[in-house]
């Protein structure tokens, strides 16, 4: 004879889950937090080299002088370990997190092929275990201070990419594409693809451009010519630059040796991917590594300045809960109020269409005296001024309680105004 469980075992479970929940929230939290630039690699279609762009931006940029991690979010094709040489299984430390494996003083490395006894082994995952797999990889994840995290995705906008999206809300996609029409035609899906998820474009990166005759030195093209920057030029993104093919990255990745990357490296693929690593690094405007210190919220940091009175309305964009980069196309707005210094009530409004100007003026009309976003437009801002309305960019993409009370605090850490427009 079934029987049911006493009531309140139940409500004790629930409420066991509730603080679980709550603490791998705040994990999550905390981990974004050390983590200053997350940039996830992309395509709309396979074989364009989506996974060697994302090695070599990772080990490259490590040799820079960054602090980088690596996650391999290409649960059903992990090539990552392969390419960086790796064998073996995650060691886990006494917390029971996973330690990332480390390739050189400044690179880390998750894959999911590491969880796996036999690396041949496949995964069969619907989206929601992958979405559980992803967050745990940013949460579960002893990462540390990272200048980066890369994250490499499996082609085409599915599951992964969008978790990723929804995961860490201040990421930021470079898309690669190959020259050939039928890669642009499935990038550009991509790319309308980030428009709709509201995930910013770092820019676009053409792989495999041309091959350098090593006889002549002349470029024979292979799958096209300027396809990659004509399309970013249409789709209006940035393009930070092309890579020729090279047999020796192929050699190299199936050695598990990546080819050495810094200031004298020569040949065509070496000489081209230091142009994209040096645009990557002026669009991500991190601190040089040699100014760098040890506590990741001193970089970057500008004076926040306070408000003049103890009650005020904060209003801060959302997407997913959190704070929403795109402040024009955000979701909906958390709208704070502030007595006594301390947050008395919490309201979501959704805001009207976007025009130019009708943001600023709704925003007042609700009493704020204080919008905390990531980034902002100058005119907008112009337009809160006017309306007496002070305005902070830069902010971490957090949840507006966290945001508010570090600002009443006094060590709300912001950096530059992200807005690309």
């Amino acid at each position: 004879m079934a029987t049911s469980c006493p009531s309140h075992t139940c409500g004790t479970d629930a409420e066991a889950a509730k603080r679980e929940e709550a603490a791998e929230e705040l994990r999550l939290k905390e981990q974004l937090r050390r983590i200053q630039h997350k940039l996830l690699v992309m395509s709309g279609k396979g074989g364009v080299g989506k996974s060697s762009v994302a090695t070599y931006m990772a080990f490259g940029l490590s040799q820079k002088g960054y602090r980088v991690g690596l996650m391999d979010a290409d649960l059903h094709g992990p090539s990552i370990p392969k390419m960086l040489g790796i064998t073996g299984m995650f060691q886990v430390d006494d917390q029971k997190h996973l330690v990332p494996v480390q390739v050189n003083e400044n690179l880390q490395v998750v894959s999911i092929q590491c969880l796996l006894e036999d690396p041949d082994s496949a995964v069969i995952w619907r989206g929601p275990i992958k979405h559980g797999v992803i967050r745990q990889f940013v949460s579960e994840v002893q990462w540390g201070n990272l200048d980066y995290l890369i994250i490499d995705c499996p082609p085409g906008t599915g599951d992964e990419p969008l978790s990723v999206a929804q995961i860490i809300p201040d990421v930021h996609a470079v898309i690669v594409t190959t020259p050939q029409e039928v890669a642009l035609s499935d990038v550009r899906k991509s790319i309308n693809f980030c428009r709709k998820a509201h995930l910013p474009i770092l820019g676009l990166v053409e792989n495999m451009s041309g091959l350098v005759c090593p006889h002549c030195g002349k470029s024979v093209p292979l799958f096209g010519t300027e396809g990659g920057r004509k399309t970013a030029e249409r789709m209006n993104i940035p393009f930070l630059g092309s890579l020729p093919f090279e047999p020796r990255v192929v050699e190299a990745g199936d050695a598990g040796m990546p080819l050495e990357v810094g200031s004298d490296a020569s040949g065509p693929f070496l000489e081209s991917l230091n142009g994209l690593l040096s645009e990557v690094i002026d669009k991500c405007s991190p601190p040089l590594p040699e100014e760098k210190t040890e506590a990741m919220t001193s970089d970057v940091t500008k004076e926040v300045p306070r408000m003049e009175k103890d009650n005020f309305k904060v209003a801060i964009p959302l997407a997913n809960g959190m704070l929403c980069n795109h402040f024009g196309h955000c979701e909906r707005f958390a709208i704070l109020t502030v007595q006594n210094g301390r947050i008395e009530s919490r309201e979501e409004r959704t805001p009207p269409p976007h025009e130019p100007g009708v943001l600023p003026r709704w925003i007042a009309e609700q009493g704020v005296n204080l919008v905390i976003a990531g980034g902002m437009g100058q005119r907008a801002i112009s337009l809160f001024q006017e309306r007496g309305v002070q305005v902070l960019t830069g902010a971490p993409a957090l949840d507006p309680e966290t945001l508010v009370n570090s600002y009443l605090q006094g060590n709300l850490v912001t950096g530059a105004n992200v807005c690309d427009h």
